[in-house]
């Protein structure tokens, strides 16, 4: 990995975001968006759980596998934040919002 000067990596956490987003495109095609939360219906425990919604705002059905494999690795980049709420990461941008509704939901 190259460095910046410091020793600090030159690739910023945004990179991060951009090929995790960049990844979990291909690994659930159509996707625009995905809400990750850890309230899994059905669950009484917490769970590592996924929504993914297309651009018209269609939910895309996922496996459990998928479901729980992308909320891990979206909680794996955005360690800092409160995972008491959902978040939303829209794969285009790369950008996560936290609460229930993401900008596409609530029309943009």
């Amino acid at each position: 990995m190259h460095t910046a000067t410091g020793g600090t990596p030159a690739c910023p956490e945004r990179g991060r975001a951009r090929r995790l987003a960049a990844q979990l495109a291909d690994m659930i095609p159509g996707a625009a968006t995905i809400r990750v939360s850890l309230t899994e219906p059905g669950s009484v425990w917490p769970q590592p759980y996924t929504v993914a919604k297309d651009a018209l705002g269609h939910r895309l059905e996922l496996n459990r596998t998928t479901s729980s494999t992308a909320a891990r690795w979206v909680m794996r980049v955005w360690p800092e934040e409160d995972w008491s709420e959902p978040h939303t990461l829209d794969l285009a941008t790369a950008e996560l919002t936290a609460g229930a509704r993401s900008a596409a939901e609530r029309g943009r």
